[in-house]
């Protein structure tokens, strides 16, 4: 919720920034959209964890596969610690209502976006989830600026920003929706306990311990497909196909598809291939009841336990992610240009304007 002692004045724009403190170029990027926000009378609004050292966005690139075997435990004094924590640039509150800004403070709250016109993201694709976390229920549309390494989700680098804020500031922007997924959990035996989530990249279903495969079965539509061992399975959305997915083997599905993307991680099976349903389809993840537990892991930051013999289901939400279109590149120069992938030799159609 925000701090009501730095409530905003009603009525008046507003963005949220939700920052990579982990990197010191973020101070430079947060004063300059200060500076543009303060220049154009709208409000600056930034969440509490990016004005400390213990920033949750420090954690984006965390390994969450190191777990106990106690069944059930999902206190985080049982996880592992993994690697040491980056350092830290918090954001400089006084310095940046010294610039001009109208800044107010929000709890990274489900509601700490509402009324929000834009979320602006810095960092990389952890730091974007984390923002949509916040996006998502308030329904406020997200830009995503790159200060990361491969950053599939920004729309822009960050040595756009001043032409970024630029049009940010003038409307001169597209909104698009993209689909994400909802999910529940069943117990075997507490079939009124559903635990539910969502998720705008995957759902990844895994083995909670590094021994031995995970047994499940997948279904589509009330049908079992296959049933294997493996180190897990994800179900993804197009968005999605180019995070867990695309390491996992899936295929890239350009973002404006609606379908449903299966894949499983390191099968142990002769039929184990990624599959494209439909966006209409209910997709089903049942855990061997004599095997080992899961765990659900959505967007790599929400965290189900899965009990031997739980089921998880997925299907299409009826709401979307709000995504900022500015004038960026087509998908297939993103691929190229993210990846790094070779091109030479392309010569295009031939012929045209003659």
């Amino acid at each position: 919720m925000i701090d009501e002692s730095v409530v905003a004045v009603s009525g008046q724009r507003e963005f949220m920034v939700v920052a990579h403190t982990g990197r010191a170029v973020v101070t430079r990027t947060v004063e300059s959209i200060a500076r543009h926000c303060a220049a154009a009378g709208v409000g600056l609004r930034i969440i509490d964890h990016d004005l400390t050292a213990d920033n949750p966005a420090t954690q984006d690139d965390v390994d969450l596969r190191g777990r106990d075997d106690r069944e059930g435990h999902d206190d985080p004094a049982n996880r592992d610690h993994g690697p040491t924590r980056p350092p830290s640039h918090p954001l400089d509150i006084d310095g940046l209502r010294e610039l001009g800004a109208d800044v107010t403070v929000a709890t990274g709250d489900p509601e700490s976006a509402v009324g929000c016109e834009v979320v602006i993201v810095l960092g990389g694709d952890g730091t974007f989830l984390r923002a949509a976390e916040l996006a998502y229920p308030a329904g406020v549309p997200v830009l995503g600026i790159n200060l990361g390494h491969i950053g599939f989700l920004a729309e822009a680098e960050a040595n756009r920003i001043d032409d970024v804020m630029a049009q940010l500031i003038s409307r001169d922007y597209r909104v698009e929706p993209r689909m994400t997924l909802d999910i529940s959990i069943s117990h075997p035996t507490k079939p009124d306990e559903v635990r539910r989530s969502w998720a705008l990249n995957e759902v990844a279903i895994l083995n909670r311990t590094n021994n031995g495969v995970l047994e499940l079965v997948t279904e589509v539509d009330g049908r079992p497909v296959s049933a294997f061992g493996a180190d897990g399975v994800l179900v993804s959305t197009p968005t999605g196909s180019t995070a867990y997915a695309f390491s996992a083997g899936g295929p890239v599905m350009w973002p404006d598809l609606e379908a449903i993307l299966i894949v499983p991680s390191n099968a142990h099976a002769l039929f184990a291939r990624p599959m494209v349903t439909s966006p209409r389809s209910r997709i089903a993840v049942e855990i061997d009841k004599h095997g080992r537990s899961a765990i659900a892991l959505c967007d790599g930051r929400r965290e189900i336990f899965v009990p031997a013999g739980g089921r998880v289901e997925v299907v299409r939400s009826d709401r979307s992610v709000l995504w900022v279109r500015i004038d960026s590149d087509p998908f297939a120069d993103r691929l190229v240009t993210k990846f790094d992938l070779p091109v030479t030799g392309w010569r295009g159609r031939q012929g045209e304007g003659k």
